[in-house]
């Protein structure tokens, strides 16, 4: 049984350190595609920031963003599912992450050219105020986010400090439990980490699995290439599940295979690794 479909992060591991997408990659992945494997992109950034790559990648059809949160269509960008933050959770979610910094509030708002709510960007964490300075564009900033709820949330986000985040994050999973999803991972282009609350339905693995039914495709026939703890899901439920050598101990240890870093040429090896299991 070869492999079918591959499910690929880009930061950490099709993009090189700096951020970009080296052209060996690119070819790599037109050979994976040229053997029928169909590849689809599985990433924690939005839908806007993650087009760009996805063309450069010359792929079409569906691609999972936002932690798994949405599946969108890359031509039209059309969301063909999502796992939208639980209804009855925002208000308390709200006051616990204004502990720390206004959060971002995420949306599914492409065409109407807004991906994320937040309050006063001066009273950011200054780490989150240094991301909002070079992504804003495409944010809203509201008097109160608590009376400007949207009908459906993405996903609510905080950039921080480590120490800061890790501190949140246990008082958020004391609040919540399993009624909200949260995880942290390093801000792979900023200073300092994210921490993310999402759905309990949502997460790469699940989105990708979800593609991988509509197609009739088996756990046995998938491959994962991720390199951050928001990957080790994937990676542990993949057929072949494969980590980056610059990857956090829970992707490590969730992988079958390990390659290089992705300043050494590993998204090429992973490839690789992925035509030999096709």
């Amino acid at each position: 049984m070869g492999i079918r479909l591959l499910g690929l992060d880009l930061d950490g591991t099709a993009l090189d350190p700096g951020g970009k997408l080296p052209t060996a990659v690119v070819d790599a992945v037109q050979r994976v595609r040229a053997r029928g494997v169909g590849v689809v992109i599985c990433t924690g950034r939005r839908f806007r920031t993650a087009l760009p790559i996805a063309r450069e990648l010359q792929l079409t059809g569906p691609m999972v963003v936002n932690n798994g949160v949405l599946i969108k269509e890359i031509e039209s960008a059309r969301t063909l599912h999502q796992a939208f933050l639980p209804e009855g959770v925002y208000a308390e979610a709200l006051t616990l992450m204004r502990e720390l910094t206004p959060p971002l509030v995420y949306v599914d708002d492409f065409h109407g050219g807004c991906d994320f709510l937040t309050e006063r960007v001066e009273d950011a964490h200054v780490f989150q105020r240094e991301y909002l300075a070079e992504n804003g564009d495409f944010g809203r900033v509201v008097p109160d986010l608590a009376n400007a709820q949207p009908d459906a949330v993405v996903m609510m986000s905080a950039m921080a400090d480590t120490e800061s985040l890790e501190a949140l994050k246990g008082r958020v999973r004391q609040a919540f439990g399993e009624r909200v999803h949260t995880h942290s991972l390093a801000n792979k282009n900023y200073r300092g980490d994210i921490l993310e609350l999402l759905s309990p339905e949502s997460g790469k693995w699940k989105a990708l699995w979800h593609l991988a039914r509509q197609r009739g495709i088996e756990r046995a026939e998938i491959a994962c290439v991720g390199d951050d703890s928001n990957d080790a899901e994937m990676i542990a439920n993949a057929g072949l599940g494969i980590a980056m050598g610059n990857a956090s101990p829970a992707a490590r240890k969730a992988a079958r295979l390990v390659v290089r870093s992705n300043a050494e040429g590993g998204a090429v090896e992973a490839l690789e690794q992925v035509l030999i299991g096709v």
